[in-house]
């Protein structure tokens, strides 16, 4: 009888193994995505009226959300608080109105630029086994900068969303105007080519987006 059950065995490992070979060749195999969040810094009036075509971003950072939920991906929403223009509890503080996060989506309270700088947010991700975060919001050379490069140091895939960030046009000191379409421009051909060990990049707009 033992003899009959290795054999048995034996042939339905081969049988198997022939099935797999046969759908690999014709490609019918998928890798399974690994788990994302979806991360949206600064979504709030005092940050958002100011950016560079600010409804486009809006727009973008819905269809974003929608497509989360739909995948039951976790929306993170982080929310800058400071001393002087985003005072906590202010019009200028709240999130935009076209925003109203769920019962289960967390909102995270910061005061760095970075999302993860004396936050929850790092210890909320490693809890859902998260691996790639996809990043929006504002704005694109402070709390977008910092948070991607915090991303990735942590260890996370970033999918940056090129058309779904944003800032206002920055006066230099030498009284140059850099607008803030380059702006934008600049971080998503850094993050284009930026290398980090064991973790990978993508900047994709918001239509090639999947979860």
């Amino acid at each position: 009888m033992l003899f009959v059950t290795r054999r048995s065995f034996a042939t339905f490992f081969a049988a198997a193994l022939l099935c797999f070979i046969a759908r690999a060749q014709a490609g019918q195999l998928t890798a399974q995505p690994e788990k994302s969040a979806l991360v949206i810094v600064d979504a709030q009036i005092g940050v958002l009226s100011t950016v560079w075509d600010s409804a486009r971003i809006i727009r973008n950072i819905e269809s974003l959300v929608a497509k989360a939920r739909a995948k039951h991906v976790p929306v993170f929403w982080v929310q800058h608080q400071d001393d002087d223009e985003l005072k906590l509890g202010s019009k200028s503080w709240k999130l935009d109105p076209h925003f109203k996060p769920t019962a289960n989506e967390v909102v995270i309270h910061k005061r760095f630029n970075s999302s993860f700088a004396e936050t929850d947010l790092g210890s909320r991700l490693k809890l859902l086994g998260i691996k790639r975060i996809v990043l929006a919001g504002a704005a694109t050379n402070w709390c977008i900068r910092s948070t991607a490069y915090a991303t990735l140091d942590r260890g996370y895939d970033l999918t940056l969303v090129s058309d779904a960030h944003s800032t206002e046009s920055l006066n230099t000191s030498d009284g140059t105007v850099v607008p803030a379409k380059l702006i934008v421009a600049d971080l998503n051909t850094v993050m284009q080519w930026i290398s980090a060990p064991g973790v990978k990049t993508e900047v994709k707009p918001t239509a090639e987006i999947r979860f």
